[in-house]
């Protein structure tokens, strides 16, 4: 029997023009807000990361004692490196994830709002694209949180889909889900959006399918997109004690120039980081650019609440709006909350008692859960203000339609022009960089030697002469075929110093052994202290600034290698084997192969379901 899944009908469906015009349009954006990082060379920039190789290490696996924050991903680019040089891969993914989110919202805007034509559509996907979240995660180097956030605007097409059927049975009904949700599992953070709407969408009351089941499968597939870091946190113990607490106000949500951290939210703005953020949010322009934004999003809310369509047939408000509004409003005020003297209190108190409270600190990253619904707004708002402009064009000068492209297309103009560093590179810093050839020379030197590697100068982030002023993190863990432990430890300069400490917030990570290993190299310990902590060499990169290691206790190693980049010493002695884990890596092997296999099942369900609704068309006519 064949089952016929839901569609929009022939009058929603983009075609023609409109089809292949949002698709061309999302693209282009895109390719110039990436313009110079899209050259020869790798992507490095504070926590940014590519390399031409990486290696499937425990660390990649996410089988350490820091915390999974890049698991996946991190596994992943280290299969598909052995393949394909693993900055074109960083480079294509990104791309795609840019390309996909302004894609999508179109998509989404043509499901759920089917009056509002291509201009609609279009400046759904600059809302989506060209905005300070973007500019702000770029900078900041997260560009696999790009991957999550692509994926928003899909998820709400595919919840709609799923929420229209008459039974939630049919395997392909679930492929535009299981889809997004993968991709955006590629990092803990992306699965926890993805996971918050999802859920959130398919409980909403409504629809021809029953709430139960669909809420049941939409949460099975969220946990087989999440199991990757599920399981790798729960196996290391990362994150199930108590983050540091002094990570709150240092990753609490900042007020811009001109507005107070609550205006900065709902702009889409107030990264922690002062220092990842365009110029033109520098100074009271980021007001400018908030009030245009907000004023783009908020011309469509009458209409939205006026004339939203109703939910499958139904007389009630589409419940679909009414729960991304609500979302919306709770990703705004929420961080801003986070950021008050109570709100920073409450998340101290958390962060040392909740078992991976630590992954909700950064709080202006769950701002993205407002995205989808500020896109509909702003393509709500076009065929709103056409019709308010209508006494200024003649009927015969201007017909409804032409109105319609000039409105959308103004506002096009607005959001573009308020944010014009986002442009190439976010004004240039997205820059691909080059590594020197010691990184392949040392490579080659551990490819199948025993022991981990240990690094100095102590720290995380580093400031190399080839990338840029920015601090950047140690690529030495992902450029190397052996573990790296690190301790994850950070500094943070706060968004207002009080010029009575040191001038930053120093945030302790996981790596317990990490500290241990950098505690003997720092301290003076002997050759044996790190062999019997399974550091069987150490890596010294001496073109970066740092605390370095004691000069006595590197003259007692074997110096294998040494140029002006890096030094590389060999410890004396067998190393101590770390406890044999293979249970652990087929667990965690295991998780990332159902990863694997939801993100691969869901793109050829996508397809064939594509086919079949080509071939019930073709039949119909």
């Amino acid at each position: 029997m064949i089952v016929r899944l839901p569609r929009l009908s022939r009058a929603t469906e983009p075609t023609g023009l409109v089809r292949a015009a949002v698709p061309v349009y999302s693209l282009a954006l895109s390719l110039l807000i990436l313009g110079p990082l899209l050259g020869p060379g790798y992507l490095l920039l504070r926590d940014a990361v590519s390399t031409p190789r990486s290696y499937l290490t425990d660390s990649a696996l996410g089988l350490s004692d820091a915390a999974a924050r890049a698991v996946p991903q991190d596994a992943v680019i280290a299969v598909a490196s052995t393949v394909v040089d693993g900055g074109v891969l960083v480079k294509a993914i990104l791309l795609v994830a840019l390309w996909a989110a302004g894609w999508g919202a179109a998509r989404m805007v043509a499901g759920m709002l089917p009056g509002v034509g291509l201009g609609g559509r279009l400046l759904a996907s600059t809302v989506t694209l060209w905005n300070p979240y973007v500019a702000e995660r770029l900078l900041q180097g997260h560009w696999s949180l790009l991957t999550g956030y692509a994926a928003l605007p899909w998820i709400v097409v595919a919840a709609l889909r799923i929420r229209r059927a008459g039974s939630v049975r049919a395997p392909l009904l679930w492929a535009p889900l299981a889809l997004p949700l993968a991709a955006a599992g590629l990092t803990p953070t992306g699965a926890v959006l993805a996971t918050v709407l999802t859920l959130v969408l398919l409980a909403a009351p409504g629809g021809r399918s029953r709430r139960g089941p669909r809420v049941a499968v939409g949460a099975l597939l969220a946990a087989l997109a999440s199991a990757p870091w599920l399981t790798a946190t729960a196996l290391s113990g990362a994150g199930v004690a108590g983050s540091d607490a002094s990570g709150v106000a240092a990753f609490a949500a900042r007020a811009e120039p001109g507005l107070a951290t609550l205006g900065s939210l709902a702009g889409l703005g107030g990264i922690w980081n002062a220092d990842a953020v365009p110029d033109s949010r520098t100074t009271a322009w980021a007001a400018v650019g908030t009030v245009v934004l907000l004023a783009v999003v908020v011309s469509g809310l009458p209409a939205l609440w006026l004339g939203a369509p109703p939910a499958c047939g139904g007389r009630r408000r589409n419940p679909v709006l009414v729960a991304l509004a609500a979302l919306a409003a709770v990703a705004v005020v929420l961080p801003a909350l986070a950021a008050t003297g109570w709100g920073l209190t409450a998340g101290e108190w958390a962060i040392a008692r909740v078992p991976g409270f630590g992954l909700l600190r950064d709080t202006q990253k769950w701002v993205a859960l407002a995205v989808p619904f500020y896109a509909l707004a702003a393509a709500a708002g076009v065929p709103a203000l056409a019709r308010l402009g209508r006494r200024v064009f003649t009927p015969e000068r201007a017909p409804g339609g032409e109105r319609t492209r000039v409105v959308s297309a103004v506002a096009i103009v607005a959001v573009l022009a308020v944010l014009p560093d986002l442009a190439w590179g976010v004004g240039g810093a997205l820059r691909p960089v080059h590594y020197p050839p010691s990184w392949g020379r040392v490579a080659e030197l551990l490819d199948g030697a025993d022991g981990d590697v240990a690094v100095l100068p102590a720290g995380t982030f580093r400031r190399f002469p080839y990338s840029g002023t920015a601090p950047v993190l140690d690529p030495a863990p992902r450029m190397l075929p052996a573990d790296v432990p690190q301790t994850g430890r950070l500094l943070v300069v706060p968004a207002e110093p009080t010029f009575t400490g040191p001038g930053y917030i120093d945030i302790s990570g996981e790596g317990g052994r990490a500290a241990e290993i950098e505690l003997v190299l720092i301290g003076g310990g002997a050759p044996e202290d790190l062999a019997a902590l399974g550091v069987g060499w150490v890596l010294v990169e001496d073109d970066t600034p740092g605390l370095p290691g004691n000069t006595e206790l590197l003259d007692r190693l074997e110096r294998v290698h040494t140029d002006e980049h890096l030094t590389l010493y060999r410890v004396p002695g067998d190393p101590v084997p770390r406890p044999d884990r293979v249970a652990a890596r087929v667990a965690l092997a295991t998780t990332h192969l159902a990863w694997a296999a939801l993100l691969a099942g869901g793109a050829l369900g996508c397809v064939l379901g594509r086919l079949r609704d080509r071939r019930i068309r073709a039949d119909q006519s």
